[in-house]
This record gives structure tokens, sequence and C-alpha cells, in this order.
């Protein structure tokens, strides 16, 4: 079972996400994750949809098409399903930055991608 934010847990979502077939996505849509930890070195991540195909590699990108940076409790609070990404939002938990209006207008689909996920989810650990 993969810890949460390693490098391997990195690995299987990476995994998870290659050959996975999620909608169409034109233009590209990039989104990237920052993880901020006063403990340890920050954790980032970007997901790429687009063309019916999904990537997930580690590090930062240079051209996202929105990033969300938040500490390493509200990361962990999210993705177990404690806290809504939303909820993060509105209380300054979850910052946000690029293009936000691409996400609203593609929401259904988004929706969609994170079944991708849903085998890590269930066995990381914390």
């Amino acid at each position: 079972m993969p810890e949460f934010l390693s490098p391997g847990w990195l690995d299987a979502m990476s995994r998870a996400a290659d050959g996975a077939i999620v909608p169409v996505f034109e233009p590209l849509i990039v989104v990237q994750q920052v993880v901020t930890d006063p403990d340890r070195a920050e954790v980032a991540w970007w997901i790429e949809l687009g063309g019916g195909t999904i990537a997930l590699r580690p590090g930062r990108t240079d051209s996202p098409t929105v990033t969300f940076t938040q500490d390493a409790d509200t990361a962990t609070a999210i993705n177990r399903g404690v806290l809504s990404a939303q909820a993060a939002f509105m209380t300054g938990r979850l910052q946000v930055k690029g293009d936000v209006q691409v996400l609203l207008d593609r929401q259904e689909e988004l929706l969609g991608v994170e079944d991708v996920f849903a085998s890590i989810r269930a066995s990381t650990t914390y």
C-alpha cells in the first residue's frame, strides 16, 4: 500500500493513469498539484488530459492550465474525502491559479476522471 505523497504513491497514480480512457478534452488541460509541508520537501505532480487519454507525471510543468496549492494536511483531508476541494478553497486552505474557467466549463468531464484513481485512493496509507 503506497503512503500518500510518497514516490511510490506518485508512481502508482501514474500507472493508474497510463492507458486509462477518459473523456476527450480539446483543447488539452494540464492540472498541476503542489503540496507544501514544512517538515519535508514540496511534492508536486501534474495531470495532462487530452485526446481521450490521461497522464500523470511527478514534478512541476512549465505551462499548467491551472495549479492547485495546499499544505499536506489539506491535501490529506481532500484525498481521504474528509474535506471537499470546494470547502478547502472557500476557507483559504486551497489556492488556485490559472484558467479556472476551463475547469468550470469542463466540470462534467472532469468528474469522470476521478474514477481513474479510485483504487489508489482506497489502498493509500496516511
